[in-house]
């Protein structure tokens, strides 16, 4: 009789504690019956290269990768998807049979599935796209809204350079707007993205004047924590349609879940509350 093998897949980053990602794979390990397991793993940016041609010796299918390690995993991969490469960072590693490590980046798809999911009127090409912020998750965002047929990309952040050098890499359809002026990108706006960590819990709030905004606008966040963010809230009560964040981290997990595990899993009600937990 064969000895079955258990596949393992993980997290890593610096720190790691605060990742929800091992309760959510748990939980769908564990729903659907699978025999595998999901590790949060710290590891140092000096340790990366070598925990990752480790780890697939150890039975390991794949990995997450989550802040400091995005960009520096493209430099290790062996394989980097075009997706990947165009945001400029990877948070899904495979490894494969051959020993070759492929690197992708769902952290767009994710976003765009929340939004389809929780905003199914959501119409992307109805007009332009405010996005503050211009880090790794904008830039995630910006290929995806770009993709869905987004218009215009209006882009502010508070440092103006980082925002210029994502314009360069993504071209025409996105504006550079100075910080001063968020107030006016969201009279524009009939989708606006909050990437930045302004607002989440031990962070300062994101102080933004939103009066600007139009009725019935889709306004979302990335912050999941907390769920419902001053920029949400106020939204809200302002006529918006909101999403939260906590969509977009489930939904980029799916394809990864599905790769390493062989099933895709199912996003429901009961999904959020294992994640919430």
């Amino acid at each position: 009789m064969t000895q079955q093998h258990i596949p393992l897949a993980g997290v890593i980053g610096s720190p790691i504690a605060h990742s929800k990602s091992p309760q959510l794979h748990g939980y769908w390990l564990k729903t659907h019956g699978i025999a595998g397991h999901y590790i949060p793993m710290e590891v140092a940016p000096e340790d990366l290269e070598t925990v990752l041609r480790t780890l697939p010796k150890m039975g390991f299918v794949g990995v997450n990768i989550t802040v400091p390690h995005k960009v520096a995993v493209l430099d290790i991969a062996d394989l980097v998807t075009d997706r990947a490469t165009l945001i400029g960072a990877a948070n899904t590693l495979i490894f494969r049979q051959d020993g070759k490590i492929h690197a992708d980046n769902t952290d767009g798809y994710g976003f765009i599935e929340n939004l389809k999911q929780n905003a199914p009127n959501w119409d992307p090409t109805a007009g332009p796209a405010a996005v503050m912020g211009a880090g790794g998750a904008a830039r995630a965002v910006v290929a995806s809204l770009l993709d869905v047929g987004v218009p215009e990309i209006l882009l502010s952040n508070r440092t103006r350079i980082r925002a210029e050098v994502l314009q360069q890499d993504f071209g025409a359809r996105v504006r550079v707007v100075d910080w001063v002026k968020v107030g006016n990108m969201l009279e524009e706006a009939v989708t606006v993205v909050n990437t930045t960590s302004l607002g989440m819990i031990g962070k300062p709030e994101l102080r933004v004047p939103l009066d600007g905004l139009q009725k019935g606008a889709l306004v979302t966040d990335l912050v999941y924590a907390p769920l419902q963010t001053r920029l949400l809230r106020e939204a809200e009560e302002m006529g918006c349609v909101t999403v939260d964040g906590l969509g977009m981290l489930i939904y980029q997990a799916v394809p990864a879940f599905e790769r390493w595990f062989g099933h895709r899993p199912d996003v429901d009600a009961n999904t959020r509350a294992a994640v919430l937990r």
